[in-house]
Formats: structure tokens, sequence, C-alpha cells
């Protein structure tokens, strides 16, 4: 009798091991192609290449190799685009990943009008797209998709943040320089919303073309104006020149205050603190923040020529490792599944904590309000910011009943 208990144990050993090998194989057999591919473009040698670019190629890497190099036993595949801020190029890059490449997901942080543009495609094409670096707030809003994910900051967010600062500084009247595409529209739209709903106004604006070096009759007419907020709605080397175009002209010395909206570390090194020195901006992410973010900025740095990584490199590290999780957990690379998967599941690396993906794919993490230090405040290299208190999603992010998500739930 008790052999053939022993017996029958040892069978529904075998079973339950025949079981789960099978439940892997089914898993395994569900990464199409054996392989997952995951394409990431973005601008990688022109105006914006500083805040994303090839640091963020790195930052991917990096989430893959933290991830094992595979998913559920296949391996994972990167694939890299200069989108060259032309829509042409990035759609047609995007559609020859999905349709030749056989590429399971997309990570962008490309301009807007190349995103809006591919996360139609990727709706399309039900694969997830990651967003990374492209702030126009259509993405979650009027442009939505069930596909799609905004991991960082957006156009709504960053001004709302930015004018309530000058608000509360006693400052009524701005003058926008911005740039002329998408981004800078959106931003400035959104800007001159909350100024008025708080009581200020608009006196002027001005736009300028992408990659101007330049910025003299721009600064000029905005100097002329009388605002008190001279506001620069821009990027990349043209954040820095028009930065420093501004600090010759002495532009603060007047009076006025000059300040940005949206501005990554690589800028502020770029420009110097005798030029950045007491910008008001709000960040996602800095590297030195906490000991998490120091320790994977150490290792970052390590491979990047000791320069400091951008909360844009550190979105692509955090959406990458995300995704693979996702993947990992629903046993598939399938989109629909994977995407589901990844708004259920919080998202949890160095820069978040159990920070919830809302319906509209916005990814609910807090923001940082900072002030650019002196150079008399910094102590050693990339020691740039002086680090406020968190500002909790809720409060910056556009509510969900306002953004106009064609799926979001009523």
């Amino acid at each position: 009798m008790n052999d053939f208990r022993h017996s029958l144990a040892a069978l529904r050993a075998v079973l339950a091991a025949a079981g789960l090998a099978a439940i892997a194989g089914l898993a395994h057999a569900q990464i199409s192609d054996d392989m997952v591919r995951i394409g990431l473009m973005g601008d990688l040698s022109g105006p914006y290449s500083g805040n994303g670019g090839p640091g963020s190629v790195l930052a991917a890497k990096m989430a893959i190799e933290d991830f094992g190099g595979k998913v559920n036993g296949k391996p994972v595949e990167l694939l890299t685009l200069d989108d060259q801020n032309k829509p042409d190029v990035g759609l047609n890059a995007a559609r020859k990943w999905l349709e030749t490449d056989k590429v399971d997901a997309i990570v962008g942080g490309s301009a807007s009008s190349i995103a809006l543009g591919v996360q139609t495609l990727m709706k399309e094409k039900q694969k997830p797209y990651l967003i990374a670096g492209t702030v126009t707030s259509d993405l979650t809003g009027k442009a939505c998709s069930p596909m799609a994910f905004q991991f960082l900051v957006d156009t709504y967010s960053l001004p709302k943040a930015g004018v309530q600062t000058l608000i509360d500084k006693g400052i009524k009247t701005f003058f926008f320089v911005t740039v002329d595409y998408a981004f800078g529209t959106a931003l400035q739209t959104e800007a001159t919303r909350f100024i008025e709903q708080a009581g200020g106004k608009v006196v002027g604006s001005v736009k300028h073309p992408l990659g101007t070096t330049d910025f003299s009759s721009y600064l000029l007419q905005a100097q002329a104006s009388g605002a008190k907020a001279i506001v620069i709605l821009n990027a990349g080397l043209d954040l820095s020149n028009s930065l420093k175009q501004a600090a010759e002209f002495h532009i603060t010395k007047g009076g006025q205050s000059v300040s940005v909206f949206g501005m990554t570390i690589n800028s502020v090194a770029a420009m110097g603190l005798e030029t950045a020195q007491g910008l008001n901006i709000t960040v996602p992410f800095y590297w030195d923040r906490d000991e998490a973010s120091r320790a994977w900025s150490k290792r970052f740095m390590e491979r990047n020529n000791g320069v400091v990584p951008t909360y844009i490199m550190a979105g692509v590290y955090s959406a990458v490792t995300h995704y693979l999780k996702s993947v990992q957990a629903a046993g598939t690379d399938a989109g629909p599944a994977v995407v589901a998967k990844m708004k259920a599941t919080p998202v949890n690396d160095f820069m978040s904590k159990d920070v919830k993906i809302r319906e509209d794919g916005q990814v609910m993490r807090p923001v940082y309000p900072v002030e650019v230090k002196t150079p008399a405040q910094s102590k050693g290299k990339y020691d740039f910011y002086t680090i406020g208190t968190a500002i909790p999603a809720e409060k910056i992010f556009r509510p969900l009943s306002e953004g106009g998500c064609d799926f979001v739930k009523k």
C-alpha cells in the first residue's frame, strides 16, 4: 500500500512538473519570432540630441542589460533611428519597423509632429508606444491612444507649475519667445490659459525657427514689451543659445525675469551656472535627489563619458524596464496583453515608487520644483539644483475628465 502511495505521489509530481514545463513552453511560444524587438527613435544628432539622443539609447541598453538581456527565455533586441526631427523620416521608419522588422514596441522621444503620427500608426498596429521625451499633451488628450504611455511631463504640467511659480512672485505680465512647431505652440497655448485664469496677461509673443542661432531680434522685442516675465519656450541648443544671449543683453538687470517652463540638465551644463542661476523649473528626475538616483546615475555616467543623465534618459530606462516586466508577466509580447499588464502594474524603479498608470496612459509620477544654484552654492560637478518638496501628480497633470480622450470612461 505504501509503495502504491509513493508511486502515486511520484506520478503527481511528474505530471505537475510536466504541466509547469508546458505552461513555460506556452509562454515562450507566445514571444513572436522568438525575439522581443524594441525600436527607439529620436533626435540622435541634431539640436535636441543632448536632451535624449545617444544618452537615451544608452539608457535603453542599460534597461535591457539589467533585465538580463532576455524576457521569458527569449532575447531582447534594440533598434535605433535618428529621425532628424522630420515627420516623414520618423513615420516611414516606424512603418518599416512594424511591417518588415517585426518590432514589438517603440520608444519615442521625438518632435511632437513625429510622435502624433507614430502614435496613430501604433494604435492601428496594436503595438505599445512608450513616450519619453515628447511633451505635447495631445498624446493623452484629443489624440490619445489605448496603446500609448506618457512616461514623463507634458505641455500641460510644465506650464501649470511654471506659471504658478511666477504668479506667486507677483508677476502679472508675460511675453513668450517660442519655437515654431507643435511643441512650442502647445506649451504657449496652455501657459496662456493658466496666466489668464490667474489674472495675468500675455502682452506679446514671437516665434522662431528650430535651430536658430541668433536670438537678438526676438529678445529685443521681448525686452521692449515691458513684460515682467520673458518666458522662453524651446529646448536643446535653442534654449542654451537663447538664454546665453538673454544674459548678454542684461535683461534681468532691467527688472524683467527670464524664465523657462521646460529644461533638461544638459542645457544648464551647456550654458553654465553664471547664465542659468536662479531659473525656476520643474523636473520628474534629478540625478542627485536620493541614493537610488545617485547609484543609477553613477553607472550611467561611467558609460557616458562622465556626462550626467537628463530626466528624459531616466524616463527611457523606466519605460523600457516597465515594458519588459509586463511582457514577462503577461507571458507574451502581444500588444494588447502587454498594455493591459502595464496599466495594471505600478511602475517601480530608481526614479519611481509604486507609481500608477492612468487610463489615458499618463504615468502619474510626482515632479519636483527646482531652483538652479549660483556658482557659489554649487559644491561639485553637476551639483546644479536645489530640489523642493515633491508636487503630487494629481496637482500637476491635467485631470482625466478634461483631456478629451475618446476611450476614457465617462
